[in-house]
């Protein structure tokens, strides 16, 4: 019974001591209009159905295939390099520091963290690397009689690689991005990387007058 009567005023309590909410009516402010949303989908099905029956759709393609091949066939140049005017030589020291252990595929440390690695020591550099605007006869030319037809890894930051290739039956290399000119502060051309004991020498050769007829 005790029980019952303390339920009973913790009622009573909560219901007197309840202050009722005022509801009131502000009226309509403004025209009210129903919310239409488009269906997305629809709209794109049918956007895409009038492009196929209009024929812009193939030529949308046969854009993006043209703009495609042009762009293989001559990658976009590098900016920033320009024509070798006085000789430039770098040393460039490839070595790293390993931030983090390496392990092997049974989780045991091959290199501990912190330890300087020369890729050279297990990779050499086994052919100079030449950079080249393939669009310089005299640079081309130069190339050739310095290092043979096979004796250097040709890499254009200027040009058009598979004409080139064609025409000279050789392989041509394109520095996407100017990655490497950038990697080896490489600023003009004609200019060679090679290897010297455990760094690279990067050098940028002007060509003598007497060297810039084509061949």
């Amino acid at each position: 019974m005790t029980h019952r009567l303390l339920a009973l005023g913790l009622l009573l309590g909560c219901t007197v001591g309840a202050v009722p909410a005022a509801a009131r009516d502000y009226g309509q402010q403004g025209a009210v209009w129903p919310v239409i949303e488009p269906d997305l989908l629809r709209q794109i099905h049918a956007r895409l159905q009038h492009l196929e029956a209009t024929g812009e759709t193939a030529r949308l393609n046969e854009e993006l295939k043209r703009r495609t091949i042009a762009r293989v066939n001559r990658p976009e140049p590098v900016a920033g390099v320009s024509l070798a005017a006085d000789t430039r030589v770098l040393r460039f020291d490839p070595t790293i520091t390993v931030e983090r252990d390496i392990a092997d595929d049974k989780g045991r440390t091959i290199i501990a963290a912190g330890t300087r690695v020369n890729p050279l020591d297990t990779v050499p550099l086994r052919a100079p690397l030449v950079f080249l605007d393939g669009d310089d006869p005299a640079q081309l030319a130069w190339a050739s009689r310095r290092f043979g037809p096979t004796a250097a890894k040709l890499i254009l930051v200027r040009g058009a690689p598979l004409e080139l290739m064609k025409a000279r039956q050789r392989r041509f290399y394109f520095d996407q991005g100017g990655t490497l000119v950038k990697h080896f502060g490489i600023r003009a051309v004609p200019a060679t990387v090679e290897q010297q004991g455990r760094i690279l020498i990067v050098k940028e050769l002007p060509i003598k007058p007497q060297e810039r007829t084509p061949s």
